[in-house]
């Protein structure tokens, strides 16, 4: 119990003292996640609201398999782009492995389709209550979907903050493609990981606070900055 209440004792001195290196960690793991989840809500969020504007042959498939990629195993995901920028994989003349670059593009494989599954959902809701406005003004299938972006935003919001905790989370991909490597691609996920196995359990808590420190603040400073409990019909 002592060693325990020592490496929480020390762990918190670490915060408070804002160590250098944990500092960077954390500054890394933003960068890489932040710029992660605005790519794949660029995608993710017009995806979803074409899907439930538009009907097509196999939308009903489309809405499946999408489901279905929320779930998709980081491991695959880490596995697929290590391939695919390895040497000899079709990309490795790029030289992107084990580069921060990597690991953004292996979050923006894992989160696009819960990002867009979640804008769907919301969107098609939305659309029933706007669909015959919409379609006596003769909206385009843009205007349509432009509008219920709009109108929809902080539903959508929603959907790109779990987009976003599910990248901050990630270990397995990006260990694989990042390859942990200090003053590079340590990330705060990975450097738990790699502190735990060490036997550093005071660092390893200290990342793991500021882990979960920075999850809250980003879910906070999103939720006052749109005020979403102000006129939110969501």
């Amino acid at each position: 119990m002592n060693d325990i209440f020592q490496g929480l004792s020390q762990a918190m001195r670490l915060v408070l003292a804002f160590d250098p290196g944990l500092v960077e960690i954390t500054l890394r793991s933003l960068h890489v996640t932040v710029t992660a989840t605005l790519i794949a809500s660029a995608i993710g969020l017009p995806l979803g609201a074409w899907i439930a504007v538009n009907r097509f042959r196999l939308r009903r498939y489309a809405i499946a398999v999408l489901n279905a990629l929320m779930g998709l195993p980081p491991v695959v995901v880490g596995l697929f782009v290590y391939v695919i920028l390895s040497r000899a994989g079709p990309l490795g003349v790029l030289g992107l492995l084990f580069t921060p670059t990597a690991m953004i593009i292996a979050q923006v494989i894992i989160i696009t389709p819960i990002i867009a599954s979640i804008s769907h959902q919301a969107i098609r809701e939305l659309w029933a209550d706007y669909h015959d406005l919409l379609i006596s003004l003769h909206a385009s299938r843009s205007q349509r979907i432009g509008t219920l972006i709009w109108d929809g935003r902080r539903a959508l919001m929603t959907a790109a903050l779990a987009g976003f905790g599910r990248a901050i989370g990630e270990v397995g991909a990006i260990m694989i493609v990042g390859g942990n490597i200090d003053h590079a691609t340590r990330v705060l996920t990975t450097a738990i990981a790699l502190e735990t196995g060490k036997g550093d359990f005071a660092l390893a808590l200290a990342l793991g606070f500021v882990l979960i420190a920075l999850a809250i603040a980003v879910n906070l400073a999103l939720h006052i900055l749109s005020g979403t409990e102000r006129g939110s019909r969501w």
